[in-house]
């Protein structure tokens, strides 16, 4: 007897517009001042705006956006003070996730593909895929930590990060693949503390390249 096969569900449309609202706000376009309406966004989209609504709510309680009633979502500003106090808790997430990491062939073997990949990224200048390679990076090892609460305030972190590093791209980019390797070799021998060294030594760079300019902006 011939089986009817099953239809996948269709996806969520709020699932749906929370991916598409985000990645157009990551692509790194978008200035503090830009305003993102609810019917600009349904429109652009193809839908209603209910599902709108409430992917900008979820992007809201993420740290991406700010909600003015009847006015619409802007990019959050990021003062220098909190810029500085994410990336302390990113370096202090990062150093426990990289001490406490179960070092396996295949996270080494991930870890060094992700480096192959971000040379070839940076050497094509996509830096979105630069910067999400990047990212798989460092989630690797949080995942490695067997921590899902770490991993999940880090991920939250990143995607604030995010916001900032789309527009001072060039500051630190070019030193990530010789700071993912410094990390990566150490983890091959398991010698933790070098790894830890490596990882803050990685991120404390970026920020204080980051503080910097903003500084002077």
């Amino acid at each position: 007897m011939t089986v009817i096969e099953k239809l996948a569900p269709p996806r969520n449309l709020t699932a749906l517009a929370y991916e598409s609202i985000k990645r157009y706000i990551l692509e790194g376009e978008l200035d503090e001042n830009s305003r993102l309406t609810e019917d600009f966004l349904a429109g652009q989209l193809g839908i209603s705006k209910s599902p709108v609504r409430e992917a900008l709510n979820t992007l809201q309680s993420e740290g991406l956006i700010r909600i003015e009633p009847r006015r619409g979502a802007y990019l959050r500003h990021f003062s220098i003070k909190e810029v500085g106090d994410l990336y302390d808790l990113r370096e202090a997430l990062e150093a426990h996730a990289v001490l406490t990491a179960v070092v396996t062939p295949k996270l080494i073997a991930s870890l060094e593909a992700s480096i192959k990949h971000t040379r070839k990224w940076l050497k094509a200048g996509d830096k979105l895929r630069h910067i999400e390679e990047d990212t798989a990076y460092h989630r690797a090892i949080a995942e490695a930590s067997g921590n899902t609460e770490l991993c999940r305030v880090l991920a939250n972190i990143q995607q604030q990060i995010w916001l900032f590093r789309c527009k001072t791209y060039r500051l630190s980019s070019t030193t990530a693949p010789t700071a993912h390797r410094a990390i990566l070799d150490a983890l091959r021998t398991n010698d933790k503390k070098a790894a830890e060294a490596a990882m803050r030594e990685h991120i404390r760079l970026v920020r204080d390249r980051l503080i910097t300019h903003l500084k002077q902006n």
